[in-house]
């Protein structure tokens, strides 16, 4: 029974290390007044978060794309107008998290 146990917390340590903390990312979102322009399930301005993951399902490069989107002020079009996107101020590690919460939507 203990070798079973452990085998299974070995198993699940990859999912936990990969799982995202929602309460941080959302401070983090609100901290670089993100929902401004975006919320979790509604389209404003910008997608909802909810759509940005579901248009990057599946893309084996899915967390390199946002995470240039959102650190190097590429220009989007807001109600037909060229802007620059605000860039996301965080350390490295807040960043990957909000990207994997994300796209676990």
């Amino acid at each position: 029974m203990k070798k079973t146990l452990c085998i299974l917390a070995a198993a699940c340590l990859p999912l936990a290390a990969q799982s995202a903390d929602a309460d941080a990312a959302k401070a983090l979102l609100k901290k670089n007044d993100c929902f401004k322009c975006h919320a979790l399930d509604k389209k404003k301005d910008g997608p909802s978060y909810k759509e940005v993951a579901a248009k990057h399902k599946g893309e084996a490069d899915a967390e390199q794309k946002l995470l240039t989107h959102m650190t190097t002020s590429p220009k989007v079009k807001v109600d037909g107008k060229e802007e620059e996107h605000k860039q996301i101020k965080g350390k490295d590690e807040e960043i990957q998290n909000l990207i994997k919460w994300i796209l676990s939507l």
